[in-house]
């Protein structure tokens, strides 16, 4: 639901947006984007970013310690306020927090079903490398003062050092406004949205 407002927002600003967009492609290392929405005293986030920015690797775990990062990661992920910090004044609570990872392949990168015996082989390590995990979260906040919901601290930076760079999308009902957020920049100012 949140993608949908999202997608139906940027697409009837578009043509305003159209000198800042910057096409990332189908992944890109150190990237990621999270889109927040703001409704009454409800505040809606979803964050998508390359499991290498989390976790280190993007195949699913297969040692034992790729499976403890892989659960280390998912608590990490499950606490939205340790990630993003917004001032205590808000009294902001989290209602619901949902982890998941989706399998990322590139088309141009998918096996030919007419491959020799030969190719074969090769397509299999083709796909080995096509193969890409992302991370897929949706949270849930209720902030009992949002006007106190001034800016938000990317904490997401410190959790894990392979993230560089997220694009901020806040919808408010004062509007849309586009951010980014980067390791050395890690906060973004919300003055005068809520």
């Amino acid at each position: 639901m949140l993608k949908l407002i999202f997608v139906v927002a940027l697409a009837i600003s578009a043509p305003a947006l159209a000198d800042e967009h910057r096409e990332l492609g189908p992944h890109e290392h150190g990237h990621g984007t999270l889109n927040v929405a703001v409704e009454g005293n409800s505040i809606k986030m979803e964050l998508e970013v390359p499991g290498d920015d989390i976790i280190g690797f993007e195949h699913d775990p297969s040692t034992p310690e790729e499976k403890a990062a892989m659960e280390t990661a998912k608590k990490i992920l499950a606490n939205p306020l340790g990630l993003f910090k917004i001032a205590d004044a808000a009294k902001c609570s989290v209602k619901e927090a949902k982890v998941s990872i989706q399998d990322e392949k590139h088309e141009h990168e998918e096996k030919d079903a007419k491959s020799d015996a030969g190719a074969a082989s090769a397509d299999k390590h083709e796909d080995a490398e096509a193969h890409h995990n992302e991370f897929f979260i949706t949270y849930a906040l209720d902030c009992k003062s949002m006007p106190d919901v001034k800016s938000i601290d990317f904490e997401y930076f410190k959790a894990f050092k392979n993230g560089q760079e997220l694009n901020v999308n806040v919808i408010t009902p004062k509007g849309q406004s586009k951010f980014e957020a980067t390791r050395d920049k890690p906060r973004v100012d919300l003055s005068g949205l809520m």
